[in-house]
């Protein structure tokens, strides 16, 4: 019997992990895959944020990147550079390996190559390395990805969307201090560039329908020669309810990717973080049902709650836009005024502030009447 069983080797797993085994309760990682970080399915673009709750070293570190352009199909660029370190190009392999380690050094159980299904509240089966197995445990949490096995068994259900993407590293020559987004290349999320070095980046893009084909018509761009490609998902929009007796469900298994960037590395760990404090405290009181657990769902509500929601509106409102109204939104943008504010209020995981005060200036009204985003403002009065 263990206290904790975490399902899922990423960075939200072994953050889970780590915390539960240095808080003195036995705990045990489940990875379904032979080695951690394989598959990669990340773009490995991680906002200094996610990056420090990470809490690794710069090993995995490619590169850094102070800035981004945003290029509409017709041309116009939107270029912001806050000259210091806004995100990092990483390694996912290198990431996931050292996260892992760290939850190993903690003093948890590590067991890869084995899959884990919900049976009922603390017990669960697994097939894999060392054969079929029944593991008790007083908490699960779950933190296998997109497609959680763990929260469909358990009836919490799926996110609201799922996205699909791919990804490829490519030679090309690029400023390696600017990630560019091309809103046009997927017309319900965006394409990217991001560089791995002056002479290498990684180009995918992600979205809803036909992305096999808007990917071959976007890297078509630039080469007709890719280095290494992947493929994987984005779940936009967090479950209906991400508890359950002697279960939490966190990172992407709960739909906590941003809806802005489709990036997951922050608002996973910092629900893999809630979600300990909540095990720990439950297992002082010796109370593991539902009930206890619903503090969970409070926490992260509280800490990032409303950044989801303010996502989501903004992803159905990029889904209406056109072409001509991305080229316009960028044109109108790129005013001097505007851009400073951007640099100043701009945080890819929490970009309510910047929103905030964007949606107040008197220059950009005609830009959200042109959207007929009336609604929208309201709400964030």
């Amino acid at each position: 019997m263990y206290d904790i069983v975490v399902v899922g080797g990423g960075p939200v797993g072994a953050t889970a992990a780590r915390l539960s085994a240095e808080a003195g309760l036995s705990t045990l990682l489940i990875e379904e895959h032979a080695s951690i970080g394989h598959p990669v399915q990340c773009a490995g673009l991680l906002s200094s944020s996610a990056f420090a709750e990470c809490e690794v070293t710069n090993r995995s570190v490619h590169n850094t990147v102070s800035g981004a352009k945003v290029i509409s199909g017709k041309g116009s660029e939107l270029l912001f550079d806050a000259k210091k370190t806004k995100a990092y190009v990483v390694d996912r392999l290198a990431l996931d390996s050292e996260m892992v380690h760290a939850a190993a050094d903690a003093g948890a159980d590590i067991r890869l190559k084995t899959y884990a299904k919900w049976v009922r509240p603390g017990l669960l089966a697994t097939r894999g390395i060392n054969g079929r197995e029944e593991i008790s445990c007083e908490i699960c949490i779950a933190a296998d990805g997109p497609r959680s096995g763990i929260a469909r068994s358990a009836g919490l259900g799926r996110p609201r969307l799922l996205l699909a993407g791919i990804q490829a590293d490519i030679p090309i020559n690029r400023d390696p201090r600017f990630v560019e987004i091309h809103p046009d290349a997927s017309p319900d999320f965006f394409g990217w560039v991001i560089p791995i070095s002056e002479t290498r980046a990684r180009i995918g893009l992600c979205g809803l329908t036909d992305i096999p084909a808007r990917f071959r018509s976007f890297i078509g761009k630039y080469t007709d020669c890719s280095v290494h490609c992947v493929t994987g998902a984005i779940p936009l929009g967090p479950l209906e309810k991400t508890y359950a007796d002697r279960l939490m469900v966190c990172g992407d298994a709960g739909g906590f990717p941003k809806p802005t960037s489709g990036g997951g590395v922050y608002t996973g760990i910092r629900s893999a973080r809630h979600a300990v404090a909540t095990a720990i405290r439950a297992l002082e009181l010796d109370h593991t049902a539902e009930k206890a657990l619903y503090t969970y769902e409070r926490l992260w509500k509280a800490d990032f709650g409303r950044e989801l929601s303010l996502g989501m509106q903004l992803y159905d409102m990029r889904r209406r836009m056109t072409g001509d109204d991305i080229d316009l939104a960028i044109r109108t943008l790129s005013d001097p005024t505007i851009l400073r504010i951007i640099v100043e209020d701009g945080d890819m995981d929490r970009p309510g502030r910047l929103i905030k005060r964007l949606l107040f200036k008197p220059e950009l009204l005609p830009l959200f009447g042109r959207l007929g985003i009336s609604q929208f403002l309201r709400s964030m009065k």
